[in-house]
């Protein structure tokens, strides 16, 4: 019998009066009534990694890693099944603190699927996303293909008193996208364990 599936939500903002808070709790409120996988929030203030300095690739690196706080966040990446990231777009992109933490360890990422939501301005953090897409390719990952991409100034309230959302078509699409999530890290756990990748 295959293991339930493990998800990690990764909160990709650490800046002070960020959105990200928001986002995260909604997310992890939608996820909470459903009994198909395991979802843990990784906060990245949590995890306070340095820019990546070391004289070699990422690749070539075999744990334990220094400082220790990288073997923590190795540990929980390694035991994920798969990923949904929750990102701002700052500057066409995605923050600084996010690329350090997918930058600082590489083979726990190997062979996994990513999903993604955004929020921003104009474009809606999708910019951020299409940044992150090839950044997932380069580390062997596989991002799918829904994401969710939500605008901050539209003059509209994103989020309820409560904390939910506003606009419950983003629930809809947030069951789709981690229904979609859960087929690809059930099939690539599924090769992983066959060693087919």
């Amino acid at each position: 019998m295959m293991s339930i599936m493990k998800i990690k939500i990764i909160l990709g903002s650490t800046r002070e009066g960020r959105m990200g808070e928001a986002f995260a709790t909604w997310v992890m409120s939608e996820l909470s009534q459903r009994s198909d996988a395991e979802y843990e929030l990784l906060d990245l203030r949590d995890y306070p990694l340095m820019y990546y300095s070391d004289p070699v690739p990422a690749s070539m690196l075999q744990s334990p890693y220094i400082p220790e706080i990288r073997n923590t966040w190795a540990e929980k990446i390694k035991e994920a099944d798969g990923f949904i990231v929750i990102t701002p777009e700052y500057n066409h992109s995605f923050p600084a603190v996010l690329k350090s933490a997918l930058d600082v360890i590489y083979k726990e990422w190997n062979n996994k699927p990513i999903g993604f939501i955004s929020y921003g301005g104009a474009a809606n953090g999708s910019r951020a996303v299409e940044h992150l897409r090839q950044v997932a390719v380069e580390l062997q990952m596989a991002p799918i293909r829904d994401a969710i991409h939500i605008g901050i100034f539209t003059g509209q309230s994103i989020f309820n008193e409560d904390g939910t959302m506003a606009n419950t078509h983003e629930n809809k699409k947030l069951s789709g996208m981690t229904d979609q999530l859960l087929w690809w890290s059930d099939a690539l756990k599924t090769a992983r364990e066959k060693k087919i990748v």
